[in-house]
């Protein structure tokens, strides 16, 4: 099989490790002639499975006494839905910081079930910045103050945790969550589509802070309320097995690797060596990215001359570099560097890159 270093956006890389260990136990899952794609959610083995994957996520993360772990259908833009009619009943508004298009959807969102703040927006230079905090227009009554953490498309990351003081703060956290410390204890409600750092498709974990729960709009469909999955311990209806198991794997597949601190030192190593290449390119390759808020998992860049950015595509593809064109909202280049991208898929960008730009430039 040829080797290919896979830069997609999500779904995206998984380890290899653990798409290994998932392919030894497709048929019989540790003895118990069964997959696990056919398992009962409420057996015995299930249960063990789904026990460990919460139990290794809360290890993972420090996750304090308090917190709810739920395991749920529906991806990221389902929650943009049920933050708001699980958290604004009651409550005049709530806060949004926009940095980009997954942020404005969440606002497009949310404006249905009730009024949204913006408190500040990075549009003015399209979406190239994280909005100093100082100049934010929170509102202290507000039900919650939301942000998006990572902009897969623009390539923007919050360098900070905002301080959103007595409100509570809730973080789309999709694209890197577990990639680096946080104090899980400062958000109200986390929650993070599976595609990126976690799994397949299908999945979204939330974290969520237990006095928050038993809020939902009057009306809240019953699958869309948090209160119903934490009183089921996620198991209200059919959970998505399968992404959940391999869920779990990546799970022990990250502690196995030093935890999310050694993961953080593993992405500011990549991240540093792909940013390095395109600054030091004399303009061949270029960021809009304001450098303070560069995300460490969607590096976007842009080639000198437009016309090339076919044949890059096309000659990378060739290396075994691929899905590397970026999102069709902005183009130009888009390398995903997710947890489960090794250092060693980033060196073979990062020497095409040279190789091209001395052939091009």
């Amino acid at each position: 099989m040829t080797k290919l270093f896979n830069f997609s956006a999500g779904p995206a890389v998984l380890p290899h490790a653990v798409l290994a260990e998932a392919q030894a136990d497709m048929l019989d899952w540790h003895g118990s002639g069964m997959s696990v794609m056919e398992m009962s959610h409420r057996g015995r083995e299930f249960m063990e499975i789904i026990h460990d994957a919460e139990q290794d996520l809360r290890q993972l993360m420090a996750v304090p006494a308090g917190y709810k772990v739920l395991f749920l259908q529906g991806g990221a833009s389902q929650q943009f839905a049920m933050v708001p009619m699980n958290l604004l009943a009651g409550k005049t508004s709530a806060d949004y910081v926009n940095t980009g298009h997954w942020s404005k959807l969440a606002i497009k969102e949310a404006s249905r079930f009730g009024k949204v703040n913006v408190v500040a927006s990075a549009e003015d230079r399209g979406f190239s910045y994280v909005p100093d905090q100082g100049v934010w227009q929170c509102d202290p009554e507000a039900a919650y103050l939301h942000y998006t953490s990572n902009e897969t498309i623009g390539g923007v990351q919050f360098p900070f945790v905002p301080d959103a003081g007595k409100v509570p703060l809730v973080c789309d956290m999709s694209s890197d969550f577990l990639s680096r410390e946080i104090d899980v204890a400062k958000f109200g409600l986390i929650y993070a589509g599976a595609q990126k750092n976690i799994g397949p498709s299908g999945l979204v974990v939330v974290i969520v802070r237990e006095d928050l729960l038993g809020q939902a709009m009057p009306g809240t469909p019953t699958m869309l309320d948090y209160q119903v999955h934490a009183n089921a311990d996620s198991m209200y209806n059919t959970p998505p097995t399968y992404p959940i198991y391999i869920a779990g794997l990546v799970f022990k597949w990250l502690k196995e690797q030093g935890g999310v601190k050694g993961m953080a030192a593993h992405n500011g190593e990549k991240a540093g060596l792909l940013y390095h290449a395109i600054t030091s390119s004399n303009g061949f390759y270029s960021t809009h990215v304001a450098e303070a808020d560069r995300s460490q998992m969607n590096v976007v860049f842009r080639l000198k001359d437009e016309a090339l950015d076919e044949v890059f595509v096309a000659e990378a593809k060739k290396r075994g570099l691929v899905q590397l064109k970026g999102h069709r909202v902005v183009g130009g280049m888009r390398a995903s560097i997710y947890n489960a991208m090794p250092i060693e898929g980033v060196k073979a960008l990062v020497g095409f890159m040279g190789e091209f730009a001395h052939q091009h430039g």
